[in-house]
């Protein structure tokens, strides 16, 4: 787990300044503290943070082949590395070091852009190619690895985190009005825009061509997408053995590491699954992580310690109060852009407690998007099936859109008649951290360059228009793998995990291993009202009943609490403040009477002023 960054002027006469590069690379110091390293050649620069976790002595980057026309930034594991090392030497490639880096360098050598199909794990890298004059870059199959770009008349620039490319100097920092709607609409920023305009994304699965030997171009394409092909021809038990023996396969490439290793563990199936699979592969004791609250219905410490005790792990604990929101400016500062899931500070305190023992942490993140686990699916399973719920769109918009408009927006009820008034086949793409689109428009009234039609709900309706996915839990599996998992899941745990120099790998997120759960058929991932069946039945033999079947509490924070008590003068005093920098944004007396107004009433606000307080930190840090 690394930081790159890259810089490139398109006028070939013109030569990086050593210190422009380093002045963007110190800036991510935090992604590699280990060893820095920078390369520059007239008009191309690449820079280097390095966290050492394979071969510690000869890994240093930029790396390049034997001809030195090859040159190299990489961030992230590949897990099948050894394997592509042995074909890659009896076709006679010959290799100076140990490292999965130079490995991706020899296989773009002997592939192109074809050697992303020989990689398993999770990566953004770089490649100068001396001989085409172009740079080759790429990003891993569901985006575990970040990588943002953001080009002009005169210049790419690209970085692990954007806080890099602003270090750069003259970037247009015009604020992308879309990505704020999208900030609104979510709590996360989708597809490939971040807050700043001309800042972009490189999306997951996908490569990037800039070409400059005539004139200059950038080329993007995809190179792998989800396919849910179901196998209905095998029954329980053969899915049973194939998600057993490819877990074990997996949790074992993901465990290779010359520094000390250990696991996220909150007693949820996912993290005790990998954990449960850790100690399988492993002589030694797992160390595992757990994170806890002093209100009862958030901490599954209990679960944690069961699945500790049983496996005899060497198991560290901490409890998080709420004096920990003072951490918000400096999540803040980490993200770079709004961010609105206020489970980042328990991740940055497991991220921190783990850096104390380990390098590198395996967490249980995508097991509910690959397996349908989360409670929206049977929430909105049973609104489909609803017969209420009418096939009829202009039925929905006219009998629940008017019973919408009737209901006190403080009054529980209220979202789901939203929901029941739109098109029965994209109501889950309506899901919303806070704001629908029509109060968006009072809200952002004095902003009128947002084009509603392109950004919030209408980007997760166009991807299920575009895709050919006629089954309900596979379109919101595939929604959430597109969306939710990529921009705020992954998001989340790379930037808390990073603030702590700790190196996080996924590995129910192998590409190989979701491969094999989309043959899976939905009516073993979803079965009657049970959540993740097939999974659960697999680890039957792993995992206790009260671990498999527990009430799912997700990794949520005690906010709604919080600001009603220890935080509500905190709260008030800041949106009731007549310099409150969120107000060059929205509109206040919405915000006062809406929001902060009514967040002692039936619903539960506390995720919506959890998402102003970061953007008006976000807004006061970068002078907006």
């Amino acid at each position: 787990m690394c930081g790159i960054t890259g810089f490139v002027y398109f006028n070939k006469e013109r030569k990086i300044e050593p210190e422009l590069l380093k002045n963007m690379s110190d800036s991510i110091y935090h992604r590699g503290p280990d060893d820095d390293g920078h390369y520059i050649h007239q008009n191309v620069g690449l820079g280097f943070r390095r966290l050492s976790i394979i071969d510690l002595k000869s890994g240093h980057q930029p790396m390049s082949n034997y001809n030195n026309d090859l040159i190299i930034v990489f961030n992230g594991e590949i897990y099948n590395y050894l394997e592509q090392r042995k074909i890659l030497q009896q076709k006679g490639y010959s290799f100076r070091t140990s490292t999965d880096t130079e490995v991706i360098l020899y296989l773009y050598e002997e592939y192109g852009a074809d050697c992303l199909q020989y990689l398993r794990g999770m990566f953004a890298f770089a490649i100068w190619d001396d001989i085409k004059k172009q740079m080759f870059c790429a990003r891993d199959r569901f985006g575990i690895k970040p990588f943002y770009y953001y080009y002009d008349q005169e210049k790419f620039v690209f970085s692990s985190e954007i806080k890099a490319i602003l270090k750069s100097g003259n970037i247009d920092r015009s604020i992308s009005y879309d990505a704020l709607d999208s900030y609104f609409a979510f709590g996360y920023i989708t597809s490939n825009e971040s807050i700043y305009k001309n800042i972009k994304k490189l999306e997951p699965g996908h490569y990037l061509i800039l070409s400059f030997n005539e004139e200059k171009s950038i080329e993007i394409k995809k190179y792998w997408e989800l396919h849910f092909e179901p196998d209905y021809s095998k029954d329980e038990n053969h899915w049973m053995e194939e998600i057993q023996n490819c877990f074990s396969e997996t949790i074992k490439l993901h465990m290779i590491a010359d520094v000390p290793l250990g696991a996220f563990l909150s007693g949820g199936i996912d993290s005790s699954s990998v954990v449960a699979m850790m100690a399988k592969n492993s002589n030694l004791p797992i160390k595992t992580f757990s994170i806890g609250f002093k209100e009862k219905k958030f901490n599954e410490l209990t679960y944690a310690r069961e699945i500790a005790n049983k496996y005899g792990c060497e198991h560290y604990e901490q409890i998080v109060e709420p004096d920990s929101l003072n951490l918000l400016s400096k999540l803040v500062a980490s993200y770079d852009e709004p961010f609105a899931d206020s489970s980042a500070i328990p991740t940055y305190y497991v991220s921190k407690l783990a850096r104390k023992h380990v390098t590198v942490a395996l967490s249980g993140d995508g097991g509910d998007e690959l397996f349908a686990g989360y409670n929206s699916y049977s929430r909105f399973n049973k609104l489909y099936a609803n017969p209420l719920n009418f096939k009829s769109r202009f039925l929905n918009k006219i009998i629940w859109g008017n019973i919408h408009k009737l209901i006190p927006y403080s009054v529980k009820g209220k979202g789901a008649t939203y929901l029941l008034s739109k098109d029965k086949n994209y109501q889950f793409a309506h899901e919303q951290l806070w704001l629908r689109e029509e109060r968006k428009k009072l809200v952002l009234h004095h902003l009128p360059d947002i084009n509603y039609g392109k950004a919030s709900e209408y980007y997760k309706i166009n991807l299920l228009k575009k895709s050919s996915i006629k089954d309900q839990i596979t379109r919101m599996q595939y929604l959430d793998l597109k969306t939710y998992m990529t921009d705020c899941i992954l998001t989340k745990v790379d930037r808390a995990s990073m603030m702590n120099s700790l190196e996080v790998r996924v590995p129910l997120l192998d590409h190989k291993f979701a491969e094999l759960t989309f043959r899976i058929p939905s009516n073993f991932k979803f079965k009657e009202t049970t959540q993740k069946f097939i999974f659960k039945k697999a680890m039957e033999p792993m995992l206790s009943n009260n671990i498999l079947n527990h009430p799912k509490q997700g990794f949520s924070v005690p906010i709604s609490i919080w600001f009603k008590e220890d935080l509500k003068t905190y709260v008030n005093d800041i949106f009731n403040s007549t310099d409150c920098p969120l107000y060059n944004f929205l509109d206040r007396k919405y915000i006062l009477k809406k929001v902060i107004g009514t967040q002692f009433g039936k619903r539960d606000f506390s995720q919506k002023i959890w998402a102003l307080l970061f953007l008006n930190e976000w807004v006061k840090q970068n002078k907006q």
